[in-house]
């Protein structure tokens, strides 16, 4: 179950869900190995971290994701903060950037989702998880601990320009 943060007094959900090595494990033979991978959300540092024990060249600074300008060759491999998703969606796709994000499965029926995808001759494709992720989470204590049943949302890794073999893998 997700953390949740008191700041003054007013209840807010927590953001921090850091991506467990398992979950580009599981879709490393998607990730193109000749781009520069370009992990644009550093969290705890790991995932980063993590793409490169799989043999990725790796981009993963803590810098602001809307300020830095990536290169032609690279691809955007990230766990985004779900509560951004919708600019961070319409800046990739503002700067032609191909991109596989895990974000929660109820995005895509969103009406944004619909606006910025629907009408492009480029397709979602989706890469749909055995189970639940199990993200570590940040708790109360300033702590990340890994969730031991997995996250109570469903996620798929929403991929765009990624020329998968179908427009759904199930793995």
């Amino acid at each position: 179950m997700a953390q949740l943060i008191y700041s003054k007094g007013t209840q807010v959900r927590n953001d921090e869900y850091m991506t467990p090595k398992g979950a580009w494990e599981d879709i490393q033979m998607y990730i193109p190995g000749d781009k520069l991978i370009w992990e644009a959300f550093y969290g705890d540092g790991t995932s980063g971290q993590y793409l490169r024990e799989l043999g990725f060249d790796v981009i993963h600074e803590d810098v602001d994701f809307y300020s830095r300008i990536p290169s032609a060759d690279e691809i955007c491999v990230s766990n985004p903060p779900f509560s951004g998703t919708q600019k961070i969606l319409q800046r990739l796709v503002d700067i032609d950037m191909p991109f596989i994000l895990i974000l929660p499965s109820s995005k895509i029926n969103t009406q944004y989702f619909r606006n910025i995808f629907a009408n492009r001759s480029e397709p979602i494709q989706l890469i749909v998880p055995k189970k639940r992720i199990s993200f570590r989470c940040l708790t109360e204590t300033g702590t990340y601990e890994q969730s031991k049943s997995g996250a109570w949302f469903d996620c798929f890794y929403y991929c765009w320009k990624m020329d998968l073999p179908r427009d759904i893998m199930w793995l």
